[in-house]
């Protein structure tokens, strides 16, 4: 047990195996993530300026401050009530933090998820997890199921039907004897398939196109639904995950060199595997029922920060959520500005800015992922 212990301890902290970065001196890493913290904190403050509604920069910090650390900078009435005060803390701190919130978890889950299956193109929606969710949003918005749950039916629908698909991956990929990377991989993708099939069939037959283009803006995903309210529970669940994953670079790096090297070193991964596979199937399925379906954020992220960092999970873990945090916030503020009243679903700006980025990818040649 102790060998098995020292070998583990080997392949986390030996990062010859792995693809390196820009950034190989510890003290270079440190000072980046605090670099990566502050930077972070002073998105949140700035973002919330950002809106249809033109509030001054000063007037949204002294909110802000306030109503964080109880620290007055003015009029305390004005920092407490008034039709600035509902914009800034009713409205747009919460969608700025769920912003926040949302691209580290998907950044995370992305990273965790190349990781399992040992394939660079997995996102936090490989294993049929986006399409559990589109087949969910479906049957609330277009056949009326989950009504029950009121104006939260379709994030909750979505949730329900993210997480019964993850359970059917999971119990499909350890059909005749323990999962593997590939079975994961095989099992997302016949889910995904059969998903889709009842997706497309739902639409053809309720024939609804006020339906069909609330169904269209959620799965292109959104911040709008970012509230007091429905932040709380999410926000616990996403970070309590990031947390967890940043103290497993060990298992991670060891998946990242495959299962047969682990059962070489005496590590059988597939426990380690079921449990990341539940965790992130909770993470995205809070992600896409406050969010929608948000894509390239779980590809995009990862591919970067690797390039800055290189493949060992130590380092990658942690930039890896501060990054997506960073850039979820400013994707956000762009969608919800650039065309003046009208906000543009957060995922069209993703696409848009990873598609040409993983071309530049095929281009480049040089990429790799890491491992062996």
């Amino acid at each position: 047990m102790e060998n098995t212990e020292k070998l583990g301890q080997s392949i986390g902290e030996n990062t010859n195996s792995f693809k390196e970065g820009i950034i190989k001196d510890r003290k270079v890493f440190i000072i980046t993530i605090l670099l990566l913290i502050i930077t972070l904190f002073l998105s949140i403050i700035f973002a919330v300026v950002f809106g249809p509604v033109e509030i001054k920069a000063t007037e949204a910090f002294r909110i802000v401050v306030y109503n964080t650390v109880k620290i007055p900078i003015g009029d305390i009435e004005t920092l407490t009530s008034g039709m600035n005060y509902d914009i800034i803390w009713g409205i747009r701190v919460p969608r700025v933090l769920l912003g926040a919130v949302v691209g580290m978890g998907l950044s995370i889950v992305g990273v965790v998820m190349q990781a399992m299956v040992q394939n660079p193109l997995a996102n936090p929606y490989t294993l049929g997890i986006s399409s559990g969710a589109s087949l969910g949003a479906t049957f609330a918005i277009m056949l009326g199921v989950g009504g029950i749950f009121g104006t939260n039916a379709i994030g909750i629908s979505a949730f329900i039907g993210a997480f019964i698909c993850s359970v059917a991956v999971y119990i499909l990929s350890n059909i005749g004897g323990n999962s593997s990377s590939v079975k994961l991989l095989l099992a997302g993708m016949a889910i995904s398939a059969i998903c889709s099939s009842f997706t497309s069939f739902i639409i053809f037959i309720a024939n609804d196109a006020q339906g069909m283009k609330t169904l269209t803006f959620w799965l292109m995903g959104s911040l709008v639904s970012g509230s007091w309210q429905n932040i709380i529970t999410p926000s616990i669940i996403i970070v309590l995950g990031v947390l967890f994953f940043i103290f497993q670079f060990r298992n991670l790096n060891m998946m990242l060199m495959g299962d047969e090297n682990a059962i070489t070193l005496g590590t059988n991964l597939n426990s380690h595997r079921k449990v990341y596979m539940l965790i992130t199937s909770l993470m995205t399925g809070m992600i896409v029922y406050v969010a929608g379906t948000i894509g390239f954020v779980g590809l995009l992220i990862p591919h970067i920060v690797r390039g800055i960092v290189g493949s060992d999970h130590r380092k990658l873990v942690p930039i890896s959520a501060l990054i997506g945090a960073i850039f979820l916030i400013w994707t956000d503020v762009f969608a919800r500005t650039i065309m003046g009243g009208t906000e543009i679903p957060i995922g069209v700006i993703t696409s848009l800015l990873g598609a040409p980025f993983f071309l530049w990818l095929m281009v480049k040649k040089s990429y790799g992922f890491g491992g062996n």
